[in-house]
């Protein structure tokens, strides 16, 4: 016989099925990492429940959704790796040395910040795969802070949402799509609309394909992850060549007192804030790591597959990231390097190659590249989206949240379809691409703050009762910690130099990531204390898992009381 205990209170519902129909909120307490990971739905208005319990007086349904992804789709460790892979090589490694070589003008310094950078990213992600394993839930960091931070209710989910919708585009690796295909086309346009309507082409086919044609997208995905190692290899095989002296240029001499730090009109001499920016072009290179924490719940034995995809992707990219900057120095001279912009790896291939029709066209083997991205973005970020939909935090949540027609997330891609294409015609007409790396990457520190302070805690306290299939030592996790806080606010410091060098005043762009997660505070006090005041009821999520496994959301508005 089943029996059920309801709670019903404003924004509230909850209920506790029989042993017979197990909850998911009992699943979570042996999965999720400890028994208060029980209380994160009751502590954030949204509820786990087997059943169909009646409504109460307050209640009514508005609509139930259902997430039955077909096991074929589900992505294994070869799929994961090649996702993890398509986010994390993509324009940074071919068009941010140039930057990061400008800021600290020393080829040593600059292949010791690549290291660090990867030294960093696997720290990052033990703390991931500790969050990642302990909740096989699709959201990543989302789910991290919801647990962490359960007071105020809702106010961790709105701050991410808002830096993960408002800053989780691909614009960056968009616009760098545009510029290599012009480059291989022959035109020496720069940041210009022709480029950025490239860029636009490209994140409307990647959302477009991954909306009608998902698996397509996926295969998609898979295949251009192997050709973009192809292309760094070639890369790295080149700049061997290129140490022994096949270059259709005079030999740069690069690594002569590598680690001198020289200052001149094109590089060098930006002080801290120099190297925070170089730090932050890197993170921005490695970024993607986490991609495959954001679709747990669309992979094949997640605790396995996250475990093993992972570190394996991350170990192989740190490698021929620092090999191929190695290729970059053996071939491009240092003035040469700190002004070619996003077109590093172009400026390679035509010292090595010179300028015939057949080098011309390696750009668009880089393009291509930058296309994979784009496709491992609009992906996982999507799925970001459509968890904040699942739990009507947006409005119009059930939009946001359905996989109709296709059984693909098509509302969730296309709202990051117009923030990407936003970001990408917004600015004016000049110089962008380190504006929107930088303003991609930095709010990304607070977060990532956060989720380490949080893990720290969990760790400590015991009352929270925390556990994981994965360890992260305390000083991996302080080691993180203290790169993140490095980078959230060295930025603010002014540089050496003219404060507006790249074309727009040096603190925008943090001060635009600080103002985008602030936004998310403002929204939380709209979307918990003022809308629901006006309307007199507000959406309420209501997460279900059957005993098929089969995810359904069912909506309800409940009135207020």
């Amino acid at each position: 016989m089943d029996e059920e205990a309801r709670l019903a209170t404003p924004g509230l519902s909850i209920s506790f099925p029989s042993r017979s129909r197990m909850s998911y909120g009992t699943i979570r307490d042996s999965r999720m990492g400890g028994d208060h990971n029980a209380k994160d739905y009751s502590d954030r208005g949204v509820s786990d429940e087997a059943g169909s319990p009646e409504h109460t007086d307050t209640e009514s349904a508005v609509n139930v959704q259902k997430y039955d992804y077909d096991e074929s789709r589900k992505i294994g460790i070869t799929g994961a790796t090649f996702l993890i892979l398509n986010k994390m090589i993509g324009t940074g490694i071919f068009s941010t040395p140039s930057s990061i070589f400008a800021a600290t003008g020393s080829v040593g310094v600059s292949l010791f910040l690549w290291v660090i950078g990867g030294v960093l990213t696997f720290c990052g992600l033990s703390v991931w795969l500790e969050f990642g394993l302990a909740i096989p839930r699709s959201g990543g960091e989302k789910n991290y802070l919801e647990r962490i931070y359960r007071r105020p209710r809702y106010l961790a989910t709105c701050v991410l949402a808002s830096q993960m919708i408002l800053l989780g585009f691909s614009s960056g690796n968009a616009l760098a799509f545009g510029r290599y295909v012009l480059a291989a086309s022959g035109t020496g346009i720069g940041d210009g609309w022709a480029a950025r309507g490239i860029g636009v082409a490209a994140t409307t086919f990647a959302v477009g394909l991954h909306a009608i044609f998902p698996k397509w997208g996926i295969r998609l995905v898979n295949i251009l992850g192997i050709f973009k190692v192809v292309i760094l290899i070639f890369i790295v095989f080149s700049g061997f060549a290129a140490l022994a002296g096949h270059l259709r240029i005079p030999q740069p001499n690069n690594f002569h007192n590598a680690f001198e730090l020289e200052v001149t009109e094109d590089y060098g001499g930006t002080g801290v804030y120099g190297y925070a920016n170089a730090l932050l072009n890197i993170i921005y290179s490695y970024k993607g790591w986490e991609n495959a924490n954001y679709v747990i719940g669309e992979l094949k034995h997640p605790r396995k597959t996250l475990s093993i995809a992972a570190p394996l992707a991350i170990g192989g990219v740190t490698i021929l990231y620092v090999l191929a900057n190695v290729a970059y120095f053996a071939a491009i001279p240092k003035k040469d390097l700190a002004t070619s912009e996003v077109l590093v790896a172009a400026l390679f291939f035509k010292n090595i190659f010179g300028d015939s029709a057949g080098a011309r066209s390696l750009p668009v083997f880089v393009a291509l590249s930058n296309l994979g991205n784009v496709l491992a973005v609009s992906f996982a970020h999507a799925r970001l989206n459509q968890e904040f939909g699942k739990e009507a935090l947006l409005p119009f949540s059930r939009f946001w949240a359905s996989i109709k027609p296709f059984g693909a997330p098509a509302p969730a891609l296309f709202l990051h379809w117009i923030v990407t294409v936003i970001v990408l015609l917004a600015p004016p007409a000049g110089p962008a691409y380190n504006f929107i790396v930088n303003l991609y990457t930095y709010p990304g520190s607070w977060i990532n703050g956060f989720v380490c302070g949080g893990l720290i805690y969990l760790q400590w306290k015991k009352s929270e009762n925390w556990t994981s299939p994965w360890h992260t030592y305390l000083p991996i996790t302080v080691v993180y910690l203290l790169a993140n806080i490095f980078l959230a606010v060295t930025p603010f410091i002014p540089p050496n130099g003219a404060w507006d060098a790249d074309g727009y005043p040096y603190y925008v762009f943090p001060v635009v990531g600080v103002g985008v997660l602030l936004l998310g505070a403002v929204y939380w006090i709209c979307w918990t204390k003022i809308w629901p005041a006006i309307g007199g009821y507000k959406i309420v999520a209501t997460r279900i898992i059957d005993e098929q496994g089969v995810e359904a959301i069912r909506y309800r508005k409940v009135k207020n009381q």
